[in-house]
């Protein structure tokens, strides 16, 4: 028998007390019925927000490459557990993949927005090889590696804008 799946719910058997399932839900974040990745996506914001203010593009840059670690051991646990490779509810895969796009981003309001748009294009478009990482990785390295691909995308698009586009300028003279 195959494992139904209901968005905005854990399957039977699971429990956000269990630390995998906490951390793969991003705190319960993707448990939203509608659009989790966009969902997680948005709850790893806030966490990255402090985590830069208190450490820096260095702490944000620790702190993705242990959430990516973290990830690929919760998802990987979560998709044994499921049967299913990577259930709509794990959404720790975009928190790894906005924070490490928000590494090429400078810290302001515009390009953290920006950002976030940009890493739920690439997620969603899945370029090479991410759309690759997606169809052939498996396990909880699977999960985490096609977001991980993407933000790569978004990184460098948001870097190329940030440094070639006088964006306060603009946003300046419509009064931002």
């Amino acid at each position: 028998m195959k494992l139904q799946l209901t968005y905005g719910r854990l399957p039977p058997g699971f429990s956000l007390k269990d630390p995998a399932t906490l951390l793969a839900t991003w705190f319960g974040a993707g448990l939203v019925p509608f659009a989790s990745g966009t969902w997680g996506t948005l709850a790893a914001l806030p966490f990255a927000g402090v985590i830069w203010l208190v450490g820096g593009w260095p702490a944000l840059l620790a702190a993705t490459i242990g959430v990516s670690a973290v990830g690929v051991w919760a998802s990987d646990r979560v998709g044994a557990r499921t049967g299913v490779k990577d259930a709509g509810f794990v959404v720790i895969d975009e928190v790894a993949g906005m924070w490490l796009t928000l590494l090429f981003a400078p810290f302001e309001v515009w390009a953290w927005a920006l950002a976030f748009l940009l890493f739920r294009a690439a997620d969603i478009v899945k370029p090479f090889p991410a759309g690759w990482a997606d169809k052939r990785m498996a396990g909880g390295l699977g999960v985490m590696a096609d977001d991980l691909f993407a933000a790569l995308w978004s990184g460098v698009a948001i870097w190329l804008v940030a440094a070639y586009v006088p964006v306060n300028d603009v946003l300046a003279q419509f009064g931002f």
